[in-house]
């Protein structure tokens, strides 16, 4: 005998509703212990008797080159890129979560979230890595100051005016766009296939890397433990992605970083 359609859908709303309340609790619990761990290196470094693995990030007798600090910068731009990122993947968890609302209402094999967003983390594991061996090749020559982990007057112009001209690119509009919009994307490539869905999340984290990479390498110049841009510029990403008419942000942001970099640019070349 056919099961009651009223039933029934009352069960597809608490598994689904179960499903996304794990997803973002998930989600969020995996934000706030990155900025925890970003609080603490904060605290860490300001204490240099500290002594321990996170202290190594700021203390002036760790080398570039020592595996403790290898290690230490790592777990930072890790938690960096968790605590900034993660957030502004909300369009593309949501589409996904949406979908296999509908899937799981048909019967359909769905597979979890989790997944897509492992492929998404693994991007920002990879520029991770990369931005952790800049940052001990900056510190080997002395273009990165210990204390506050920030480059030079002259370097930090360079890269702020990097950054804002990034913003009027096509590349970062086509980026963006792709962030802004997955649906598009998730339904014509749509898979039941875990590897298959880990490679979605993979070519998602891809494009958030093409929208958001010079605004992260940012922090080159006002510091890498400044928890104060890290918020703010992760939260200019996230409105980024959140509003589809975003352009007069990203423009905005971009000619404050053009002017911010000439001013910094201006006053080294005067000292």
């Amino acid at each position: 005998m056919a099961e009651a359609p009223g039933a029934d859908s009352g069960w597809l709303r608490r598994f689904t509703g179960q499903t996304r309340f794990i997803v973002w609790a998930g989600m969020g619990l995996t934000v706030a212990a990155a900025w925890a761990v970003l609080a603490g290196m904060a605290w860490a470094g300001k204490d240099a008797s500290a002594g321990s693995l996170i202290a190594a990030l700021c203390t002036p007798d760790a080398t570039a080159t020592s595996l403790r600090s290898l290690v230490a910068s790592l777990i930072m731009w890790l938690a960096m890129a968790l605590a900034m990122m993660l957030p502004t993947a909300a369009p593309m968890i949501s589409a996904y979560l949406d979908i296999t609302e509908t899937a799981a209402a048909r019967r359909k094999r769905v597979v979890s979230a989790g997944v897509l967003a492992g492929g998404y983390v693994t991007v920002w594991l990879g520029f991770s890595l990369v931005a952790t061996g800049l940052q001990a090749g900056l510190r080997e020559a002395g273009g990165l100051d210990v204390w506050h982990g920030s480059l030079n007057f002259v370097g930090a112009g360079l890269i702020l005016m990097l950054a804002g001209a990034y913003q009027f690119t096509p590349l970062k509009q086509a980026c963006l766009s792709k962030c802004q919009q997955p649906m598009p994307f998730f339904m014509a490539n749509w898979t039941e296939e875990p590897a298959g869905v880990f490679r979605l999340g993979l070519r998602q984290g891809l494009w958030c890397l093409g929208c958001c990479w010079a605004l992260m390498l940012a922090m080159f110049a006002v510091g890498l433990m400044n928890l104060v841009w890290m918020a703010g510029l992760g939260l200019v990403m996230m409105a980024e992605k959140l509003y589809a008419e975003s352009r007069a942000l990203t423009w905005g942001a971009g000619l404050i970083f053009l002017a911010g970099g000439a001013a910094v640019l201006t006053a080294g070349l005067v000292r």
